[in-house]
């Protein structure tokens, strides 16, 4: 089982939609972006208060894609998520965090611009 698949078995029972992001598949929940997978890891959304104990936890480090961390942020190494136990527990920090945000509204799609002949 992939660790999509493990992450979707979790996060569908809650109410999580799943989509292309980072490379990976993530799991948004209200329209948060809560958890997804990222090469052969995870990044997890924690939150800025929870940022320094979840760096604490096996397996942790600063999630940087483009030069500048992101605080509130952790990639995870797949290593440390191997037991159900383990991505359980990234889970649940992820889906606390974001049931404390407002849920996002849909925005509406943008019209394409015209062309002009």
């Amino acid at each position: 089982m992939t660790l999509d698949d493990r992450l979707k078995a979790l996060l569908t029972p809650l109410g999580a939609e799943n989509k292309r992001m980072f490379g990976g598949t993530c799991f948004l929940i209200g329209g948060n972006m809560a958890i997804g997978t990222l090469k052969d890891g995870l990044i997890v959304r924690v939150g800025k208060e929870a940022h320094a104990a979840a760096m604490k936890r096996p397996g942790a480090r600063v999630f940087d894609m483009t030069g500048r961390p992101m605080e509130g942020f952790i990639s995870v190494d797949g290593q440390a998520v191997t037991s159900e136990a383990a991505l359980k527990v990234w889970v649940d920090l992820a889906v606390s965090f974001v049931k404390t945000l407002p849920p996002k509204t849909a925005k509406p799609a943008k019209k394409a611009p015209k062309r002009m002949r």
